[in-house]
Order: C-alpha cells, then structure tokens, then sequence
C-alpha cells in the first residue's frame, strides 16, 4: 500500500506537471478532473495487485500500463524497455538478432510491413502485408507489438514457426525460419547494361553514405555510357528520418524535401535541399510497393514532387506520422508519435501511401511462341540484308546491352519496365535537339518564302 501511495503521488506530479503546461499551451479545452481518473487507475491497480491468479510484480503492472497507454494511441508509440531500448540503438547501427522483418501491428494480429533482403525470412518466403496469427502454434492476439517481438527473438540458430494469413491464399501458410544475427547491408548496386541499379533496404546510420559510394562507383564504370539511375525502394520498411533527407537531398539541388507538423504550430519544420546533385541531372526511376514504408516513402514523394524522378511500381504502404524516442529512467524509453510528414506539395500520405506515377504490378515474365515463326530471312531467294557497318556496329552495341542485364533483372519485371523507361527518356533526349533543330530550319525556311 505504502508503494502504491508514493506511485500514485508520482503519477499525480506527472499529471499536474501535464495539465498546466497543456493549459498554458492550449487553453482549458476541458472540464475533465484527471485526478478522478488517477484514483480509477490506483482501484484497478490494487485490484489486480491483490486478486489476480498469479502472483505480478509491481515492475511487471507498471510497465504493461505504460505500453498499454501508448500502444492504445496509435500501432507505433510503444514502450521500450531496456532490453527493447538496447534492441532499438542496434538496428539503427544496422544489425541485430532475430528472424529479419519489419513489423506493426493491425487488429490484434502481426501484420509484416516488409521482410529484409538476404535474411532467415526473406529466404523462407515472407512476404510484405502476411498477417502472422501464431508463433510456435500460440496465438498472438492478446499479445502487444514489442511482446510479439521478443517471442521471435531467440537465441541464434533455433526454430521458429510462423503461421500466417495472406491474401488471395486461402489456407494458413506455417513457415519454418532459423535465427540469425541480421547484418544489414542498406545500400547495394551493381550496373545493368547502361543503367545504374541502386538498392536501399533500410534507412540507418550507413545509408546516406552508402548511396554515395554506389553511384560514385557507377559513374566510374559505366562512364559516358551511364542513361540513368533505378532507385529501388521496394520492401524497404524505412528507419531515420534523417538519412531519408539526406538520400532526397542528394538528387535535389533546391526547394523543400519534407515538412513535420506536430500538434502546436510552432512544431512545424520544413527541410530545404542543399544545391548539389549525384546523378548529375540524369533520369531517374524509383520503384516502390506494398513494403516500402515511412523514410522510403519520405524519398519517393520529395522525387516525385518535384519532378525528378518517375515513381513506378505498385502503391507503397501509407506510414506518414513521425516517431520521438524519449528516454525514460532505468534504461528505458518510449516511442511516441509526435507529428505527420508533408511530401513538397503538402500531400499527406499516411493511410493513404505514395501512388507510382506508372502502375507496374508484380509479374512473372515468359516467352511465348509468336505463330508460325517464320520471317523474311527464312524464305527462299530473300534478299540480303545491306545495312552500312555503322548501324550494324549500333545493332550489335544495343545486343550487348541487353547481353549485360543481369539474371535477377531479367527475372523482375517491375525492374525490366523501369531499364526500358529510362533507356526510352535517354533516346528520346538524344533525338530531342536533332528534330527541334529540323522544326526551327522548316520554320525559318518558311518564313523565306513569305517574303
């Protein structure tokens, strides 16, 4: 009783403390006593304490009253206690232990926002948008976000099962997955043909950097032959606010890249670009989904907005509210929402998501037999082909080209749309000045005969 009564004194000084900064702010908006309902909370407090079936720390109360009060606002305030605080501070380093998903949660259930490239679950089958029912054949309803996720948690190299709901499949689906230390690799590149392929998978301390040092060693590869970048966004869940700046900012040479508007006026905060563009003004493509969430969607709608990238791809996820990690006492935290973020335009896309300038929807990609397969060159007494060296020497350059795209491109034909845009804005570009100059000679030609 004695440490109920200290508790409740202290929570009072937090609700005093509260309510007279929200009414110097805000003005009494309210006739509601807090103080009635801290005496409703000490009832059931008590109650629990004294009559529950199992015996429960007090530490073990508090704390499932703290994380039910913020998990009860919005999917992502939570509290985090120290080993959650700890788990928290490593991702963002960008690796930590566990099965390789980001996750949220959605009436009850565990709703996968993205699984993560080249981890446990990526490789078993995990998709973006499965809603996970059981852990280990125990149900998760009941359970908050962060309870759900320390159970998935383990020690690496033991066993999981996932039993899974996802849609247009009409029975549960029970994936197996052996944990792991994830090491998060953000950023990865390679070329394919005359495109630059950057890929982001999560947004954290390395990426910024990353993204730098990927088109730097595109550039020096591909040299005068580079058309464009692919900025693939695809299933990444998001992460720092700050490196999703950054990535914008370093495609952008000026104007706005993201707003944040808290509750007060005054908690409004706009981020400008700073001149300086990596790409040097070539075309860009980013491609986005179901998965790409929060920070990604921050990059595609800041590109989109100012017209310097084609979004293609399917509708991405819809996060559009901002989380404060506030630190707490004994090593603990909490995660609150404490503003929505604005693309350029003012466009809000939280619930809503970013929708590609160009659907392109997942497909797999089969050749198909056209007919009877005969052409000119099969007949007899065709005549030969007589084209001059220079455009076989185009011929053969564009075969090269198509030669060079690497297995995983070929296979991805959200990725294939993209190469095929750019490589079309690039022809386009180059034959662009040739038919203005045509259009000005006809013009002036014109204007000669008048007179």
């Amino acid at each position: 009783m004695r440490f109920l009564l200290l508790l409740l004194s202290f929570i009072t000084m937090i609700f005093a403390s509260a309510w007279a900064q929200d009414e110097r702010t805000a003005g009494n908006k309210t006739n509601e006593d807090p103080y009635k309902y801290l005496k409703l909370f000490g009832d059931v407090y008590e109650r629990v304490k004294g009559l529950y079936v199992d015996e429960v720390t007090d530490k073990e109360l508090i704390e499932h009253a703290i994380n039910g009060m913020l998990t009860g606002l919005d999917p992502h305030s939570a509290y985090l206690n120290n080993d959650g605080y700890d788990d928290m501070k490593v991702q963002t380093r960008g690796s930590f232990g566990g099965l390789g998903i980001e996750v949220t949660m959605e009436n009850g259930l565990v709703k996968v926002v993205s699984p993560i490239d080249d981890t446990p679950a990526f490789e078993a089958g995990v998709e973006a948008g499965d809603l996970v029912t059981h852990l280990d054949g125990k149900p998760v309803v009941g359970l908050s976000l962060s309870e759900a996720v320390d159970k998935m948690r383990g020690k690496v190299g033991t066993t999981i099962e996932l039993t899974v709901r996802r849609e247009k499949v009409s029975e549960p689906l029970k994936i197996k997955i052996k944990r792991a230390i994830i090491k998060i690799k953000s950023v990865r590149h390679r070329v394919e043909g005359d495109i630059g392929y950057v890929r982001i998978t999560t947004f954290n301390q390395q990426t910024s950097p990353g993204v730098k040092k990927a088109i730097k060693a595109i550039k020096k590869e591909l040299g005068d032959d580079l058309l464009g970048y692919v900025i693939d966004l695809r299933n990444n869940p998001g992460g720092l606010l700050t490196e999703a700046i950054n990535v914008s900012d370093a495609f952008l040479n000026q104007g706005e890249i993201v707003s944040t508007r808290g509750r007060q006026d005054d908690d409004t905060k706009r981020d400008l670009a700073i001149d300086g563009d990596l790409a040097d003004g070539l075309p860009l493509v980013v491609l986005v989904n179901g998965g790409s969430a929060s920070a990604s969607e921050i990059v595609a709608g800041a590109l989109q907005d100012h017209r310097r990238a084609v979004v293609m791809g399917t509708p991405s996820f819809g996060k559009g509210s901002v989380q404060t990690i506030i630190p707490l006492p004994e090593d603990a935290a909490m995660r609150l929402t404490t503003a929505r973020y604005y693309t350029p335009s003012g466009r809000s896309i939280q619930a809503k998501g970013i929708v590609p300038d160009i659907i392109v929807e997942l497909a797999k990609v089969e050749s198909l037999e056209n007919g009877q397969g005969i052409k000119e060159s099969d007949l007899n007494g065709a005549l030969k082909n007589a084209t001059p060296e220079h455009f076989k020497d185009e011929d053969k350059k564009e075969d090269d080209v198509h030669a060079r795209l690497s297995d995983k491109a070929k296979e991805d034909y959200q990725l294939l749309r993209a190469i095929d845009l750019l490589r079309g804005v690039a022809l386009y570009n180059s034959q662009h000045p040739v038919i203005m100059n045509n259009i000005e000679e006809d013009e002036k030609n014109d204007s000669s005969d008048g007179e």
